[in-house]
């Protein structure tokens, strides 16, 4: 949709529903990179694609997926014309020259029958004047909120942290690839399956606002908003995993006996 030219964009992002009862790796522990593409085409109609984001993902993760498009989107309100839409990719995190599905790990999109509230979509953040519509009946309200409004400006030169605040040019909280080589540890005279597993782990910002995929609990985002208004007294939150999961190891009991335990806590699920 149109936007109005004091409106400039704060942070664009592109969102996915991954369902793994839909996929085919729903008992695996398989990771997958997702990555959004833009498509352009040069004066030859030469079609290329760049990258503009991506995200990681395991093959029995159930959730929205959420991917930064905002150069892509700036571009696009710049110049139309170089809207040529976009191209979403799949691939196993160790074989990257090999594409899979979306369909095989549950990744909801137009072509499959969902309800519309898990179908894709993007979203905006703007920042520009509040607008309000002129109806007959409602001028004279506004013309006193208005008024009101300039003499509290006037008596406070404080600004809304939620509009004025800078967006940094980082991460956002999300799942990264970790795996974790026992011989590496030195745990491999003891350990004698798995030689080493995904362990994944949790790094980026929490920054406002505080996005679906970030699974950001009640605390976290009064917590975000306080640091908006006291940024030197209280942090933000910190990136950490909501969702573990448990491996099955078999080790030595001793010379004679070996034993078969699962460890709790040991993979990051979720972020």
């Amino acid at each position: 949709s149109n936007m109005p030219k004091d409106n400039y964009l704060i942070m664009a992002e592109l969102r996915l529903y991954q369902n793994s009862n839909e996929g085919k790796w729903l008992t695996s522990n398989k990771a997958f990179t997702i990555t959004v593409y833009k498509i352009l085409s040069d004066e030859t109609g030469h079609v290329k694609q760049e990258p503009l984001s991506s995200v990681n993902t395991t093959g029995d993760y159930v959730g929205w997926l959420e991917m930064n498009v905002t150069e892509g989107l700036s571009q696009w309100l710049l110049n139309p014309k170089e809207n040529h839409g976009i191209y979403i990719g799949a691939h196993a995190v160790n074989k990257p020259e090999r594409e899979v599905k979306l369909d095989d790990i549950g990744l909801i999109h137009r072509k499959v029958k969902m309800d519309d509230e898990y179908q894709p979509f993007m979203i905006g953040f703007f920042h520009g004047p509040e607008v309000i519509k002129s109806t007959s009946h409602s001028t004279h309200h506004r013309t006193k909120r208005s008024a009101l409004h300039q003499r509290r400006k006037k008596k406070s030169d404080s600004v809304n942290p939620l509009l004025e605040s800078p967006v940094e040019n980082t991460r956002s909280c999300q799942m990264q690839t970790l795996y974790i080589d026992f011989k590496d540890l030195g745990w491999h005279d003891w350990i004698i399956a798995p030689e080493g597993y995904g362990a994944f782990y949790c790094s980026g910002e929490c920054n406002f606002p505080l996005n679906a995929h970030m699974n950001a609990t009640n605390h976290a985002i009064v917590q975000t908003l306080v640091h908006l208004l006291e940024p030197k007294k209280v942090p933000k939150p910190c990136c950490a995993p909501t969702r573990l999961g448990a491996l099955p190891v078999l080790y030595h009991l001793n010379d004679q006996n070996v034993n078969l335990k699962k460890y709790k806590n040991m993979i990051v699920k979720s972020c």
